[in-house]
């Protein structure tokens, strides 16, 4: 990662590292980073320099064009920059252009200097010019919900007039200990006097109207126009930025196909092959390739190629299924196994049977679980498509992209890239399938439907609050299979060797039936550890230690006893959940941690009646 000179933003000194990976996620364009000894925002991809490898994804491609039809790649991030690489990495800008001194104190205040009163990154004693005192970013800036950021004015804050001609001294004063806003007090030498405060109340309007600028794109970026009011961003916040990401399970389509499966193996090759000419000379010089299609026809190999190309390149109408519904399909597949046990295969599965325990019955789920599919290779690609602020979005529960309807607006990540940074991962996985029917005779019961509508109340309320939303409620089905889900990953973890953070799930319920997938996957390691697959095969084990953790939870009664609709705990989205029962990391799960309620899973103490694994029945005493 670079970061610009001050008047050079080709400066080629290098500041800090990050992972590929994380510039998905954290990192991406529009972040705000703190490099070893700057505080920067991460360039648009108009200005990293050099892309790292082409991703193949044509059904991942095709879903983004719909909502982006610019964009005509997925690529992996560029490279640290090295010696036989000296043109690639990613350029950051330096941001915030505030600072505060470290030692220029006077009384608890510390003076609070612009950079362009700097000297090498230092200011400058007025009275010794030799002395010189060394300062940090300034923790607070300004953003708005469309992903607007910039520095705060703070002779217009200070003075609470933005055509305040005064320019003295300006002081950034503690009082108190707490650290709280409240105690913080920006002075000017003038007299005027400011609680730091005012800035996070938008009644007052204390840091103006947003000017629509976008400095992560750089100088040439025009401003937009906006009408938001400006918020108080803390640099380092949480909520300060949330990259929108699409990922797909790459689908075995090559297996019946000899010809896909052979341009499969070397495709980066071939991809830009337009006539049996370029095949022919490229068959000639690569010995690879060659190789791979040993036996074919140059015809029927370069049909293949227009096809593969071609199916990226979708026309911006929706598709005939989800994504999660194509992934569904073949998850259900009748075959066995499905895909091919190869280094290159991008999906292998077999179908398990495992021999039930004697004695077991209806409440151990034995009952509902029609398929278990043994996911052995698995491979999952992620595009991120913008990133928001403020507020998170989640992909919507079918896999397609959410429409932002929550009040922020996704921001770009370039002005005329025609890519989009992405990451190959490759793990293992389990898939467990459930019997539709049984779902669907559990959602007429009436109590099931008494918690639905309390839940969709939750929702409603939640709605109130977002009355720009088109969000739908996912229904009492989801919610049992992602509770399920969270319960199993807990589990699960604490016998197949990897931490809880790095296993993710992706929910399946709709017409075409019902599953649940957990799965982990890395960018940097082909092949698998094998530690999931391993765990499955004790599924029912698993499933009935899950069910067990989910029945009590340490903060009950007060976590089973959660009204959805409660608008003082203000948990809209959530039934019988919290952190000490269902909430995991929110890299694992699809929904950022919404729509979860034990209480249609298992019984709790609260209530029983709209449990899908009751309790077992109790023995019945013997004679005697």
């Amino acid at each position: 990662m670079k970061k610009p000179a001050k008047n050079d933003k080709n400066d080629a000194h290098p500041h800090g590292q990050v992972r590929r990976s994380q510039l998905l996620n954290i990192y991406g364009p529009g972040a705000l980073i703190d490099l070893p000894k700057h505080s920067a925002l991460v360039g648009g991809l108009d200005d990293w320099r050099g892309t790292g490898t082409l991703i193949d994804e044509p059904r991942l491609l095709q879903k983004i064009r719909r909502f982006l039809p610019e964009i005509r790649e997925l690529r992996e991030p560029p490279i640290d920059s090295d010696p036989r690489c000296p043109n690639t990495g990613v350029t950051v800008w330096q941001f915030p252009e505030w600072f505060v001194t470290q030692d220029f104190v006077r009384g608890r205040a510390r003076r609070l200097v612009h950079r362009r009163l700097l000297n090498r990154g230092k200011l400058e004693d007025e009275d010794d010019k030799r002395t010189k005192h060394p300062v940090v970013p300034v923790r607070f800036v300004r953003a708005c919900p469309k992903g607007h950021i910039g520095d705060i004015d703070w002779y217009a804050f200070v003075h609470d007039d933005p055509k305040s001609p005064c320019r003295r001294t300006l002081w950034l004063e503690e009082q108190g200990s707490s650290g709280d806003l409240a105690s913080l007090w920006v002075r000017c030498d003038c007299g005027n006097r400011r609680s730091v405060a005012a800035a996070s109340k938008r009644e007052f309007k204390a840091l103006g109207y947003c000017n629509g600028s976008r400095p992560w794109l750089g100088r040439a970026a025009e401003k937009e126009d906006c009408d938001e009011l400006n918020r108080l961003l803390i640099r380092s916040a949480s909520h300060a930025y949330f990259a929108q990401l699409l990922s797909v399970i790459s689908l075995p389509l090559e297996q019946d196909d000899p010809v896909m499966d052979a341009i499969a193996a070397v495709w980066n090759s071939l991809q830009k092959v337009d006539s049996t000419e370029k095949l022919d000379i490229l068959r000639e010089l690569l010995p690879d390739v060659e190789t791979a299609l040993q036996g074919l026809d140059s015809t029927a190999v370069l049909t293949a190629i227009h096809a593969r190309r071609n199916a990226g390149k979708a026309s911006s109408g929706p598709s005939s299924l989800t994504v999660k519904d194509a992934e569904l399909e073949v998850l259900t597949a009748s075959q066995d196994p499905i895909g091919r046990d190869h280094p290159d295969s991008v999906f292998y599965a077999r179908a398990f049977t495992p021999a039930l325990p004697v004695g077991t019955s209806r409440s151990t789920g034995a009952h509902a679980i029609e398929r278990i599919l043994l996911i052995h290779r698995l491979r999952e690609v992620v595009a991120q498509v913008g990133f928001t602020r403020f507020e998170a979005v989640a992909p919507k529960t079918d896999g397609e992209l959410a429409d932002l309807d929550i009040g922020v607006e996704r921001a770009a990540l370039g002005l005329e890239a025609h890519w989009l940074p992405s990451v190959d991962n490759r793990g293992e996985g389990i898939f467990i399938g459930f019997q539709r029917d049984a779902i669907q005779h559990w959602l007429r019961q009436p109590a099931v439907i008494q918690r639905h509508e309390q839940l969709r109340q939750g929702f409603h309320a939640w709605l109130t609050e977002h009355p720009k939303s088109q969000r739908e409620f996912p229904g009492a089905d989801y919610l049992l299979l992602h509770t399920l889900s969270h319960l199993l990953l807990t589990v699960m973890a604490l016998d197949c060797g990897y931490p809880a953070s790095s296993i993710r799930e992706r929910i399946y319920a709709s017409d075409l039936g019902y599953g649940i997938l957990l799965y982990t996957a890395s960018p940097d390691a082909e092949g698998t550890l094998g530690g999931l697959v391993k765990a499955g095969e004790r599924i029912h084990d698993h499933l009935q230690a899950a069910l067990e953790w989910g029945r009590l939870c340490s903060n009950d009664p007060v976590c089973a006893q959660h009204r959805p609709d409660d608008p003082h705990e203000r948990r809209f989205l959530h039934g019988a959940a919290c952190h000490g029962c269902l909430l995991i990391a929110e890299t694992s799960c699809e929904q950022g941690n919404d729509f979860l309620d034990r209480t249609l899973v298992v019984p709790t103490v609260d209530s029983a009646a709209a449990a899908f694994f009751p309790d077992p029945p109790c023995p019945t005493p013997g004679p005697g």
